[in-house]
């Protein structure tokens, strides 16, 4: 299905997301996804937010992938995060997972700061909207 990213007149673009997008379709919306290996009975979590994070985006677009979607259906990601500080110091490594799982699609976004996840190991949780 196509997607129309909304941009209005006058505002400086964005770097690294969208802020609209307007899509037709059947719409997937999935869960919370940390960045551990879901396919373990125990799953444990990398140390480094740059392995947890590309882990969960793994997470989420092997749930967009069995819907029958793609990068480029993710049309709204929200991504919690329980250090910004430690995001930011991770900027390259997440640009590199991201580029991995998504190319170059950027939906629209919002990024949170939490005082904790469910899961104590936790470092990022990531939630997306698809129109497949």
């Amino acid at each position: 299905m196509p997607h129309t990213t909304i941009q209005p007149d006058g505002w400086v673009p964005p770097r690294g997301y969208a802020n609209g997008v307007v899509a037709t379709g059947r719409m997937l919306f999935t869960g919370g996804m940390v960045g551990w290996d879901p396919t373990k009975a125990e799953p444990t979590f990398p140390t480094s937010f740059e392995a947890q994070f590309d882990q969960a985006l793994a997470n989420v677009m092997a749930v967009v992938q069995k819907a029958g979607g793609a990068a480029t259906d993710v049309v709204r990601m929200t991504v919690y995060v329980t250090d910004k500080r430690e995001y930011l110091g991770a900027l390259k490594a997440v640009g590199a997972a991201w580029k991995k799982h998504l190319g170059r699609h950027y939906p629209a976004m919002a990024l949170v700061q939490v005082a904790a996840l469910v899961e104590d190991a936790a470092k990022v949780e990531i939630e997306a909207t698809a129109v497949l």
